[in-house]
């Protein structure tokens, strides 16, 4: 019986750690993978997509974007995710990122966006993930994605403030 008390005391102090010390696990343990694999997505879409056009430009040089002819939009079937690493593969689904139901229309990575080949990327669309571009820029990918991984746990995907700052984008860009 002292067996089992004492695995539940295990199990409760864990539970309890995790709880607590969630944000640094994040950190140490799945953030790191997840940057080296989003900054590679990058680089692969820098390398491969199309640039912008000059009214994509402009939008981007409207937005505030310092180097907007380094952008490249990747037209894909489906948006990358690192599905080959059951860990991020597990926090994407709790997040929100991936999962039954959850279609992925478009991400940013640095100077890459990633585009389903199916969605239409409207004036306000391209604004929005143009946002993103822009946080990334006045900052760096690492402390963004660390951001965004964070906001996402504490305030959910539609509040995170990363997401409302690109929302306003939509708004403001709205074809009429």
């Amino acid at each position: 019986m002292t067996k089992i008390k004492w695995g539940l005391a295990f199990f409760a102090v864990l539970v309890a750690a995790v709880a607590v010390f969630h944000q640094r696990i994040i950190g140490f343990v799945v953030l790191p993978p997840y940057i080296e694999w989003a900054a590679a997505t990058e680089a692969a879409g820098v390398a491969t997509g199309e640039a912008l056009t000059e009214q994509q430009l402009q939008l981007a040089r409207d937005i505030g974007i310092q180097q907007p002819e380094r952008v490249r939009l990747v037209y894909v079937d489906e948006v990358p995710f690192p599905y080959h690493n059951l860990l991020l593969k597990i926090v994407g689904e709790a997040l929100g990122f991936i999962g039954e139901g959850i279609i992925n229309n478009a991400q940013v990575f640095g100077y890459s966006i990633y585009v389903r080949k199916d969605y239409s990327l409207t004036k306000p669309r391209l604004a929005h993930e143009l946002v993103h571009v822009l946080q990334i820029e006045r900052s760096d990918l690492t402390t963004v994605v660390s951001q965004h991984f964070a906001d996402l746990a504490t305030y959910g995907y539609e509040n995170s403030p990363l997401e409302l700052e690109a929302y306003q984008a939509n708004k403001r860009y709205a074809e009429y």
